[in-house]
C-alpha cells in the first residue's frame, strides 16, 4: 500500500497559524491536500500533533484525507505510528507548507522508487516546495529505531535526514529532475508572509488552468508573474 502522508500543525513561529490562512477562501492546508489529491496512491493521511487534531480534522475530511495525531516535535515517530496503524509499505512524504506540489513529478519519482526498490528517493533541482519524498516504510521504521538519542533530534523533527545521511545503510535514489521540472531558483513553499502573498497571487493566476497541478504549468505561470 502506498500512502501520501502530509505533516501539518497549526502553530508556526515564522508565520503563526499559517495552515489556516485563506487562499481564495480555503485554508492553506486544504490547498495542499487538494494538490496532493492529484497524485495516484492507495491512501491519503494528514498527520498532525494532538493539539491540532480538533481544528484540522474537518478540513481533512472535506479533502478525503484520513487524519492521525501523534507526537508534536518527534515527527519521525508520528510517521512511524501512521505506518504501523495503516500497514503502509511506501510513503510519499509531504508537508503542509507546499500548495504547489508537482503532481506529475511526485508520481514519477514514486514510480522510479518502486522500480528500483530504493529506500529513499527524491528529485534534486525542483523549485523549493514542489517535491515530495518517496520512502520505503520499513526504512522509516528503521530510522525511527536508530535515530533515538538526543543527538539526533534534528533527524526526528525533519523525518528523513537520517536516511539520506546514511547511504551505507539505505539505498538512495537522488536523481536530477528532468529539465521540464527544474527551477531551483523558484520558491513555492509558504514559510513567511512574503511567501504567502506570492502563493495567493500564483494560485489566482492558475485557478482556471486545467494543468494547474502540473510542474510545467506552475513554472510557466510563476516566471510570468515573478520574472
Amino acid at each position: 500500500m502506498t500512502a501520501i502522508v502530509v505533516q501539518a500543525r497549526i502553530d508556526s513561529s515564522r508565520l503563526p497559524g499559517k495552515a489556516l490562512l485563506l487562499i481564495d477562501g480555503k485554508p492553506l492546508v486544504m490547498r495542499v491536500m487538494e494538490a496532493l489529491n492529484q497524485i495516484p496512491c492507495d491512501l491519503r493521511i494528514l498527520a498532525c500533533p494532538e493539539d491540532s487534531f480538533k481544528e484540522l480534522s474537518p478540513l481533512a475530511e472535506k479533502c478525503n484525507f484520513k487524519i492521525f495525531s501523534g507526537p508534536k516535535e518527534d515527527v519521525l515517530e508520528r510517521y512511524c505510528r501512521v505506518i504501523r496503524h495503516y500497514s503502509i509499505k511506501q510513503v510519499l512524504r509531504a508537508t503542509a507548507d507546499n500548495p504547489f506540489v508537482f503532481a506529475d513529478a511526485a508520481a514519477s519519482i514514486n514510480a522510479e522508487a518502486l522500480a528500483l526498490k530504493a529506500d529513499y528517493s527524491g528529485y534534486s533541482g525542483l523549485p523549493y516546495g514542489a517535491g515530495v519524498e518517496s520512502v520505503c516504510a520499513n526504512a522509516l521504521l528503521r530510522a525511527g529505531e536508530d535515530a533515538s538519542s538526543e543527538e539526533t533530534s534534528f533527524d526526528r523533527e525533519h523525518v528523513c535526514p537520517y536516511l539520506y545521511t546514511h547511504p551505507e545503510i539505505f539505498k538512495l535514489h537522488l536523481p536530477l529532475a528532468p529539465l521540464r521540472w527544474q527551477g531551483s531558483d523558484i520558491r513555492l513553499t509558504v514559510d513567511t508572509s512574503e511567501d504567502f502573498g506570492r502563493a495567493c497571487e500564483l494560485f489566482m493566476s492558475l485557478k482556471n488552468d486545467p494543468f494547474k497541478y502540473y510542474g510545467t504549468a506552475i513554472i510557466k505561470k510563476y516566471t510570468e508573474i515573478f520574472p
